[in-house]
């Protein structure tokens, strides 16, 4: 059971190849890997993730990340991808919480990972600790997706249940990220970035961290 739940934190959600196919069809592309970097000038070691993705009516998938309390981060820069429902833009951080939302029509999956630097011993490179924080199956989002419905979705998180039938509830902090996810896993035709912010929109106006 570790080792799957190892797995899930590092690889992100496990989709079919008929699902995968589907998703490549309808052109929708997310980037759902996580990167340890080196940053020479701080001599530090940061985390690297693409917000990404994107929908189409009946079917969407988006990657956002946050900051360990829920809090949203900074872009480094964002990304002028060739068409829609792509790549949004770039954040580096120290810690990374990783939230990613599938969706097919009404029915979610949904994962929450936290990625950070581990120990660096020796002057050797860390490894990038990967850490399970939630995981949703089969839930139900309530409002009907549609395009001319797309601005309902601000304030609106999926519910999900145990499989005894008692509800599981997303971590209080990390509702507002999970409900920008959310969204953008039904902003037909999305091109921009739902929970990532422009740098002088949290005060830091060189994008440093």
């Amino acid at each position: 059971m570790k080792d799957k739940t190892d797995y899930l934190a590092r690889r992100g959600l496990t989709l079919s190849r008929r699902v995968l196919r589907r998703l490549d069809e309808v052109g929708i592309f997310v980037q759902s890997s996580v990167s340890l970097e080196h940053q020479h000038l701080a001599e530090r070691y940061v985390v690297r993730g693409i917000e990404s993705g994107g929908a189409v009516k009946d079917l969407g998938r988006y990657m956002t990340f946050c900051g360990p309390d829920g809090e949203s981060l900074p872009y480094l820069h964002p990304v002028d991808a060739i068409g829609v429902n792509g790549v949004h833009a770039v954040v580096v951080a120290r810690v990374l919480v990783r939230v990613e939302l599938f969706r097919t029509g009404r029915t979610c999956q949904l994962l929450i990972t936290r990625h950070q630097p581990g120990k660096a011993e020796s002057g050797r490179r860390p490894s990038l600790e990967n850490n399970l924080l939630f995981r949703g199956v089969n839930g139900l989002l309530e409002v009907e997706s549609s395009c001319d419905q797309s601005d309902q979705f601000g304030s609106v998180v999926p519910q999900f249940w145990l499989r005894a039938g008692e509800s599981l509830k997303v971590p209080s902090a990390l509702i507002a990220a999970v409900a920008a996810a959310t969204k953008g896993a039904t902003c037909i035709g999305c091109s921009h970035a739902h929970y990532l912010v422009a740098p002088i929109a949290v005060g830091v106006a060189d994008g440093s961290i």
